[in-house]
């Protein structure tokens, strides 16, 4: 099922949690780079090691919460219960503090996810160290790839946190400066943009479970359309490149696009393992409810005002996003349910071993491409009638609606777009950044919050706060958000 497997190549043994330990972990927890990478071969597997960081350790593994790289895991509490998607079934801990706009800087999952991120940029650093060991004609591919996973990295970071330290290369860890200074955040999305770059220029389209040029091309596009000068030339170019390779297509049956491993439609997936511990994920238990198959009462659970868009324009999307369980009438995310299930039966079923799932995570995928292109040539404006971008649009949309497709849509607006890929695109942990790029976060998110009764929102919510442990440990360098 698995083109590549993400071993635990450098055993931090997930103890680390500060910044300091993740950007330059202590040699008591790791193997001592020096010895260990003397070849290409060794330079090669040093690289699956990043994406291990990624992956993130499964819950069902190491269930303490304290000092553990979750990964992307734990990624939908950072974004999707921070939008107008979905929330937690309960108010207990702190993962229901997402939703309701609580979380402090010392909520346990948030600081995961930071430190998580560094352990990404620390292994990225370390290998670009080790390149004179490289046979002389792979040393572009792999500096390229470190760095597509350092700036997909960083891209979250800022993204989530604002400023943060920006680390490039193994520094001493007794330099706290470097490790704890903030850096502003254009200069971090200047550092992404050349990063990116170098990964277009070095990548080919070899792997969906491994960076790839065309990952590159809908990240840097992406990035393009986030920072404060935004570039949407630049981002329209990239999309219009890829959609002219046609190395991708839109999956027939949306479907397909969940179950069917990195299929047509994907460009760019963490990869997981059904089945086994060290290689496969939690969160589609914890995405269930009705018959609690996690350790949590029930996560992503899918809001009123989002089933209320799915009804006016999810068409096919609707049945393979989301499903409402009859016994319970509560909505469960259907896009990552554990192999085996079958939520049409009384009661539903979760398989065999939901808890060690191996629906892989996407993080982009070609539907999204097409959708960015809309937005890039609308390019900050409030529609587009332009004729390649309405035909994006319509692939789209037609895959949703079949029975009237061609539906030859001609004119989109702002409004449309931003709809079109909250039900596209739902529970994939892209509405909340959607919303902050459109520049309508506060705005929905407010009205969201008001609608259900969350007092405590309000603009800081936009930014996470810095871990409070960073900060201790930083001596006071490191300062928090505003309002935290």
């Amino acid at each position: 099922m698995k083109n590549i497997k993400y071993i635990i190549l450098i055993a931090i043994g997930f103890s680390a949690v500060s910044c300091d330990d993740f950007l330059n972990p202590t040699p008591d927890t790791v193997i001592v780079s020096e010895t260990y990478f003397k070849s290409d071969a060794d330079l090669q597997t040093g690289i699956i090691g990043i994406y291990d960081a990624i992956q993130g350790v499964n819950e069902n593994t190491v269930t303490n919460d304290a000092r553990v790289n979750r990964g992307v895991i734990l990624e939908y509490l950072l974004t999707e219960h921070r939008s107008d998607n979905t929330r937690s079934q309960t108010v207990e801990g702190s993962r229901a503090d997402f939703h309701r706009y609580l979380v402090d800087a010392n909520n346990i999952q948030s600081e995961d996810y930071y430190a998580s991120m560094y352990q990404v940029i620390f292994r990225a650093n370390n290998i670009m160290t080790f390149m004179d060991v490289a046979n002389p004609e792979n040393v572009a591919k792999y500096t390229g790839e470190a760095k597509f996973l350092r700036a997909y990295a960083y891209f979250n970071l800022v993204r989530l946190f604002g400023d943060v330290p920006l680390v490039t290369e193994v520094v001493l860890g007794s330099d706290k400066e470097a490790l704890f200074t903030r850096i502003y955040k254009e200069i971090i999305y200047a550092q992404i943009v050349q990063d990116l770059q170098e990964a277009v220029n070095t990548l080919d389209n070899r792997y969906k479970g491994r960076a790839s040029k065309a990952a590159a091309q809908a990240l840097l596009a992406k990035v393009y359309m986030t920072k404060q000068d935004k570039d949407y030339a630049a981002a329209k170019l990239l999309c219009e490149d890829l959609i002219a390779t046609n190395e991708f297509q839109l999956q027939t049956n949306f479907y397909d696009v969940f179950y069917t491993e990195l299929n047509s439609e994907i460009i760019f997936a963490i990869q997981y393992a059904f089945g086994v511990e060290t290689e496969s994920q939690s969160f589609s238990a914890e995405f269930t409810s009705t018959l609690r198959q996690g350790r949590q009462d029930g996560l992503n659970m899918v809001n009123q005002n989002l089933i209320d868009d799915f009804a006016s324009s999810g068409g096919t999307r609707t049945a393979v996003s989301f499903v409402t369980i009859a016994s319970s009438g509560r909505s469960e995310v259907a896009k990552f349910l554990p192999q085996g299930s079958n939520v049409t039966t009384v009661p539903p079923t979760y398989g065999s071993n939901p808890q060690n799932a191996g629906n892989d995570w996407i993080v982009l995928r070609y539907a999204d491409v097409l959708l960015m292109h809309v937005e890039a040539t609308i390019a900050g404006g409030t529609a587009t009638s332009d004729a390649a971008a309405l035909a994006s649009f319509n692939k789209v949309k037609d895959r949703a609606f079949p029975t009237t497709a061609p539906n030859n849509i001609t004119n989109v607006t702002k409004n449309q777009l931003l709809l079109e890929r909250r039900v596209e695109l739902a529970f994939e942990n892209h509405r909340f950044f959607d919303l902050v790029r459109f520049g309508v976060a506060d705005n929905v998110l407010s009205a969201h919050a008001a609608t259900m009764n969350y007092p405590d929102y309000s603009g800081r919510a936009l930014l996470l706060p810095i871990p409070a442990r960073e900060i201790n440990l930083s001596g006071g360098l490191l300062s928090q958000n505003p309002g935290y």
